[in-house]
């Protein structure tokens, strides 16, 4: 493994000690690889996951760039969780830092209506 990544999967374990997403309060965990991203909604206390959503389930992609799908992808796990009567949420960014297609993602999820 790299050592970009051994960092990166420190940090994340770090965060995830105080992080504890419940049913009325779940968890938004972010996963962001070299061409996708995803995002999920997690109960912890039963480790199950809510409600998921990724830019492949996006119709159109064609000429945007990914900060403009992530913020797509933030917008649609919003819906879905306002449809499931979710509004706050604990952010989970997985160790990655908070800029970039990360931060496009909280704030369409943020326009949405979800509360971190």
């Amino acid at each position: 493994m790299s050592i970009k990544k051994d960092k990166r999967i420190r940090r994340h374990k770090k965060i995830r000690m105080n992080m504890h997403g419940t049913k009325d309060r779940p968890r938004l965990f972010v996963f962001r690889s070299n061409q996708h991203i995803y995002a999920q909604l997690v109960d912890d206390d039963q480790a199950k996951i809510l409600i998921s959503a990724s830019d492949k389930d996006l119709k159109s992609k064609k000429g945007e760039n990914k900060s403009d799908i992530a913020k797509q992808v933030g917008k649609l796990i919003a819906k879905k969780a306002i449809e499931n009567k979710i509004e706050k949420v604990v952010f989970d960014r997985g160790g990655i830092v908070f800029h970039g297609r990360i931060k496009a993602l909280a704030d369409g999820a943020r326009e949405e209506g979800l509360k971190f």
